[in-house]
């Protein structure tokens, strides 16, 4: 029963999260922002919070900053919007998945584009 509460609030937290980046911070830092994921800890008082930035390296680290600055903002705006107990503390983090993917999509591309390449020239 308590994995099943945790995974719930993780989505809907992810959902307000997700909105309230988008809506309600005014942070110039903080710019293209996807919530990736969010883990939940299994007493609900803890929240990563799993965040892919696009960007250069610089872009990324200003919006990790600007999320990091906004965090009791979020917070407290999460406490009004969701109904628990306590409102999750809130760890926002790196994620590289997107951009890893990205990377591992090129290279088979060219490696498909080379393999095109050698079989018209046979």
């Amino acid at each position: 029963m308590g994995k099943q509460r945790a995974q719930r609030l993780a989505e809907l937290l992810k959902k307000e999260i997700s909105d309230i980046i988008l809506k309600e911070v005014k942070d110039p830092r903080i710019g293209f922002v996807s919530l990736t994921d969010v883990e939940v800890s299994g007493d609900l008082r803890h929240a990563n919070v799993y965040v892919s930035v696009y960007g250069e390296e610089k872009e990324r680290k200003e919006t990790m900053q600007g999320l990091k600055k906004a965090n009791s903002y979020i917070r407290k705006l999460l406490g009004e919007r969701i109904k628990v107990y306590h409102t999750p503390e809130l760890l926002f983090k790196y994620d590289n998945s997107i951009e890893h993917g990205a990377y591992i999509s090129q290279l088979i591309d060219q490696v498909n584009k080379e393999g095109r390449e050698e079989s018209n020239n046979d």
